[in-house]
């Protein structure tokens, strides 16, 4: 392999707390990579010749054209022209059309596309043609997978670009069913599973993985994915989605994103006796050897990526882990807090709408797993910042499970997680069913997450309208299928009157109500993807060395206030989803903010930022799909000018760029 082949780019940046240093400077490099920069200038000088087409009258261009990109350059960039060409890893293949031939030149994958650049518009035609003409949305799901894993710059143009309707095919709810038919549906690597039969060499297994660089990893066992059950390895989908959201929606780079699943075995018969199956035939291992597991994972991590921010997904008992490393690494757990922060940012701007004070609200959460009690002990934090005592707020609350009201003296050993919120005030007397508890509790709040489809019938939905003149109905449940009860039908049993937000998306509704008032109602969507970037690009960007509850509970207080007027007039109590980057940048700060005042940031250079400076600073580290041509003419044009020699003009297709085409 030739020392071109070996090098790194040098890397343009502005440190930490010196953004009044002179452009232009290089940021420190190893030593070990200087002479091999050398090397590697020669030879791409002498490829860049060798190959070159322009004319004398690029010679007048000056480096003038190629300023420092500050909100590209200062976290890890692009990745050497060597992993492109070997296919390093799912996120480092750069065969993007709209590279100009030079560039293509410069990552050694000229003549492997067909040779006119395009513009993102031209991009984007037909890679929409294309995904109309698939008939299913597993069919879309697939396309779009192999668009990320060959051009994804060009995939997170058009997800952040049409967020709304790519967000659902790519994670919930069609991640279900892809998620179900993993196996079945298998066409090329993306992440890592580890296997049981690893343990021991985990760290030696973890260093396969190509990128020297990771931020954030997503894990799950799969033992209990979305709502439905153990699917075992099949569970991949997850962390795949999950971390592109945080790239979509908060910019973390997608090379520096590491999907890992665990396989541990699956309790799941039918997946063990299918001949498809591509994970371990054995049954789910021990919780005490899950542990013993997890703990050499999280130290083989850390030691490879230190500072690694690891966020755990769907684990069927997501409480140990989270206990046992959340005080010892940056880590959380999104179906417990990360549930729970936006759920919380939505039940904020409810309870104000309602009229009806924290003291006086009754919340009915039929579901009482690691969601639910996640969201419930959100909610308890609000109260008590409201003016309520802990014990007052905890009251508020009613939690029923698969066999009732769940209450201290109901005879069956309680789960840990359950004890908190179990009931003694209910004179020995026992609701076994969700009908029986509401008439029990007349509550003004009402939150499913049981993965019970329909479960809030119109009889109770009506009682809810009865009781209260604004409602709070949550069914929260993913996907689809397994929510609660459908938007249409909360607004059509409460006269229009209900607050309403849930899981997965559902449509507009029109609806006159029984003043004869015809309006359209719009649903709010209480999804995750409002807060999990924030926190993940927060701690990143903090270094934060743990993930407190004060950050947690800051996302879902910054996504409350993250409205505009706008969302307001229309009754909105969540952003519209297509301004989720801003409201991704409102999270980032207010999660570091958090983390300066819990003192567990390492960056203390930014605590003297102001707000408006600290958002500026956050956007500027932000992955943007379409600056990424223009990254790489910036970095070919200061590696030019190290070797004292013309800079390549910008061009597609052999003439200047053309900005109205090229939005990169």
């Amino acid at each position: 392999m030739s020392p071109y082949t070996r090098s790194r780019l040098i890397i343009w940046s502005t440190p930490v707390g010196m953004s009044s240093m002179p452009q232009g400077k290089f940021s420190m490099l190893s030593r070990v990579h200087k002479n091999r920069l050398a090397s590697a200038s020669r030879s791409f000088y002498s490829f860049y010749h060798s190959t070159s087409t322009s004319n004398k009258s690029s010679q007048s261009i000056t480096m003038a054209r190629y300023p420092t990109l500050p909100s590209q350059q200062s976290r890890p960039v692009h990745a050497s022209p060597a992993s492109h060409l070997n296919h390093a890893s799912p996120a480092d293949a750069n065969y993007d059309t709209a590279n100009p031939a030079y560039i293509r030149k410069y990552l050694r994958t000229y003549g492997l596309t067909p040779p006119r650049a395009e513009g993102y518009e031209t991009q984007k035609t037909r890679c929409l043609a294309q995904l109309g003409l698939k008939n299913t949305p597993i069919d879309k799901f697939l396309y779009l997978s192999t668009l990320r894993k060959n051009n994804v710059h060009l995939f997170y143009r058009l997800v952040t670009d049409h967020l709304r309707e790519m967000t659902p095919l790519i994670y919930t709810p069609v991640v279900g069913e892809a998620c179900q038919r993993w196996s079945e549906i298998y066409q090329q690597p993306e992440g890592m599973y580890l296997s049981w039969e690893d343990r021991g060499n985990l760290a030696s297994v973890i260093s396969n993985w190509p990128e020297s660089n990771v931020e954030i990893t997503c894990i799950t066992d799969g033992s209990r994915i979305l709502g439905l059950g153990d699917l075992g390895i099949n569970g991949m989908g997850i962390p795949i989605g999950k971390l592109a959201l945080y790239t979509a929606c908060a910019g973390i780079r997608p090379e520096a994103t590491l999907p890992l699943t665990l396989d541990l075995g699956t309790n799941n018969k039918a997946l063990r006796e299918d001949p498809l199956y591509m994970g371990s035939r054995r049954e789910k291992i021990s919780p005490e050897e899950e542990r013993e597991f997890l703990d050499e994972l999280m130290g083989a991590l850390t030691e490879r990526w230190p500072g690694i921010v690891i966020q755990f997904e769907d684990f069927k008992n997501p409480f140990p882990a989270l206990e046992r490393y959340r005080d010892h690494y940056t880590c959380f757990n999104d179906d417990i807090q990360g549930t729970g922060a936006v759920i919380l940012g939505g039940v904020i701007n409810a309870v104000k709408r309602s009229g009806l004070p924290c003291k006086d609200h009754r919340a009915v959460f039929f579901g009482a797993g690691s969601a639910g009690v996640g969201v419930a002990r959100q909610i308890v934090e609000f109260f008590m910042r409201e003016g309520m005592t802990e014990d007052e707020a905890r009251n508020c609350f009613y939690l029923v499970d698969t066999k009732g009201l769940v209450t201290a003296d109901r005879g069956d050993k309680l789960a840990d997680h359950k004890v908190y919120f179990a009931r003694r005030d209910n004179n020995a007397e026992q609701y076994k069913t969700l009908e029986e508890v509401v008439d029990y509790v007349k509550p003004s709040i009402l939150m499913g997450l049981s993965t019970m489809g329909g479960v809030f019938t119109p009889e109770i939905l009506r009682k809810m309208a009865d009781w209260n003149t604004a409602p709070l109905i949550f069914p929260l449940s993913n996907p689809s299928s397994k929510s609660e009860c459908d938007f249409e039908t909360a607004i059509k049993n409460t006269d229009g009157r209900c607050l309403f937000a849930s899981g997965s998306p559902f449509p507009n509704c029109t609806f006159t109500n029984a003043a004869g008032e015809t309006r359209t109602y719009y649903p709010g969507q209480g999804n995750n993807m409002y807060v999990f970037p924030g926190i993940g690009l927060g701690s990143i960007l903090s270094k934060a060395v743990r993930v407190t509850d004060s950050m947690i509970y800051a996302s879902g207080d910054a996504l409350s206030s993250a409205l505009n007027g706008e969302e307001l007039e229309r009754g909105l109590i969540y952003p519209d989803i297509t301004r989720i980057r801003e409201v991704s940048v409102v999270v980032t700060r207010k999660v570091m903010r958090a983390a300066q005042e819990d003192k567990v940031d390492r960056e203390i250079a930014l605590r003297s930022m102001s707000d408006l400076e600290l958002d500026n600073w956050i956007k500027s580290r932000m992955y943007d799909p379409h600056t990424e041509v223009r990254a790489l003419e910036r970095e070919v044009g200061h590696l030019l000018s190290s070797l004292g020699t013309v800079s390549p003009p910008m061009t597609v297709n052999g003439s200047p760029t053309e900005e109205k085409n090229a939005k990169l």
